[in-house]
């Protein structure tokens, strides 16, 4: 049984699984199917990965780092490869999707560096005693990542779990399946036999690899109704669980600011990836002041980026059909609808970058993950109103802040209950940072040095010398 596992067990011969049809959401053509893993290869894929946790565990954190350095140098030489299917199954531009495999070159090298470095603390004891701490790995992780930022999101999980001395077991989107078993491939090549062991599937392998007793702990990237099923299912096996899970970003635009410039850096955070970004602009709060420059400035923007032949499509009709489905539910409820909102005619999945005015927070389209290129606004009176509506939500990953006033940015930092606030610029940050997301949004450090101490368990050690 090699580590990226395919080959069905002697118990699964009679069984008929289903497969993972997936068809290009540019041009509606098929890109292949893929074998959904049994239950029986789901299990098999967990002892193999815990029969390699001690060998794993028991190199340097030198030898480890090492290791993510090939990891680095074999998707580099493959990086073509992975960004082509990406932009097949899931309709990313190649210039994205090569960012992406960049950005996880980029993530496994600092891993490489950070592992190493990942250092316990001194404590402060009787000076006849030491006392200190020592992180040690959890054991099999299991890693479940998404679509929208498919081969980032996975290596920066992976790099984390496996330089602290875990093993993993990755189990990739279903929407882009033949990009998840090449990445598989990769990482299996690159690293010592069942340090990551890849599977494909859906939903159901998902539920059988989070519900299994030989995983020490989920970390876990998608929808915030499937990150709470994980977390019910990990009651029940004692798992550590990590979640980044769905948002419902808020942008507020201030009175002092320049409403085009405002505009510009709305239509990036909602149309960007045709809005598919787990922090994508999901709701516009702008102030009554700068309202009609604002509105009239976010359409060209809109219409601008629908004409643009780099902007994509949603990753399949069936999202496509959801963000209809708010759009149409909005203006049934008394929004106007200023630009898009139309299912074009043709192949694929494009839907165009669309502007709803007059919205309110009952709406669905406020309420909701929308995940599409949706830019609800909503007119408010003050800049307190704004901060009081965008907190009122059950989500909590990120926000931004449009203001010229230092104490409008420290009011809305201090009173935005979310992982992430940014001031002045939609999308940003420097590296190494860590957040926590809130609510249904998911809990724990997801990517920087927290993701660290996320994957290993904490022992303190007194140690006397004997009398």
């Amino acid at each position: 049984m090699t580590a990226h596992l395919m080959a069905a067990t002697e118990s699964d011969r009679f069984e008929q699984p289903d497969a993972l049809s997936i068809t290009d959401p540019r041009t509606g053509e098929s890109v292949g199917s893929v074998r959904i893993a049994t239950a029986h290869e789901v299990a098999d894929a967990v002892v193999v990965a815990a029969a390699s946790f001690g060998e794993w565990a028991a190199r340097t954190p030198a030898e480890r780092g090492a290791a993510l350095h090939a990891v680095a140098d074999a998707l580099a030489a493959r990086e073509g490869e992975l960004a082509d299917l990406n932009h097949r199954e899931t309709g990313k531009s190649i210039a994205d999707a090569l960012g992406g495999v960049r950005a996880a070159i980029g993530t496994a090298r600092q891993y490489a560096e950070l592992g190493p470095l990942h250092a316990g603390r001194a404590l402060r004891g009787p000076s006849t005693a030491v006392d200190f701490t020592v992180a040690e790995p959890r054991g099999v992780v299991a890693v479940i990542t998404p679509w929208n930022d498919p081969v980032a999101v996975a290596v920066g999980l992976i790099a984390a779990a496996a330089v602290t001395g875990n093993t993993v077991v990755h189990k990739p989107s279903e929407r882009c399946p033949h990009l998840g078993e090449l990445l598989g491939s990769v990482l299996a090549d690159a690293l010592p036999p069942g340090v990551v062991v890849t599977i494909s599937g859906d939903g159901r392998t998902g539920a059988a690899l989070t519900s299994s007793v030989g995983v020490a702990m989920i970390a876990h990237v998608g929808s915030s109704a499937t990150g709470a099923r994980i977390a019910r299912a990990a009651v029940l096996t004692g798992a550590h669980v990590i979640r980044e899970n769905g948002g419902n970003d808020a942008i507020l635009v201030d009175a002092d600011v320049d409403p085009v410039w405002a505009a510009a850096q709305t239509a990036l955070g909602a149309f960007a990836n045709a809005g598919q970004i787990c922090t994508s602009v999901e709701r516009v709060f702008v102030h009554a002041d700068v309202a009609e420059r604002f509105l009239e400035a976010l359409v060209a923007e809109a219409e601008r980026w629908t004409a643009d032949p780099a902007s994509g499509p949603l990753v399949d009709r069936e999202l496509r059909s959801i963000v209809h489905e708010h759009v149409v539910d909005a203006v049934e409820d008394g929004a106007r609808l200023l630009t898009g909102g139309t299912v074009p005619e043709g192949p694929g999945a494009f839907y165009p970058a669309t502007v709803l005015a007059d919205c309110r927070p009952g709406m669905r389209v406020m309420r909701e993950e929308t995940f599409g290129p949706v830019a609800p606004v909503m007119i408010v009176g003050s800049f307190d109103e704004a901060v009081r509506l965008a907190a009122a939500d059950p989500y909590g990953l990120a926000a931004t802040v449009l203001t010229g006033s230092m104490s409008h940015a420290h009011r809305a930092i201090a009173e935005l209950p979310v992982g992430t606030v940014k001031v002045n610029a939609v999308f940003g940050g420097a590296p190494g940072g860590s957040a926590e997301p809130r609510g249904e949004s998911g809990s724990g450090f997801g990517y920087g040095p927290g993701l660290l101490d996320e994957m290993t368990l904490t022992k303190v050690v007194h140690l006397e010398a004997a009398p």
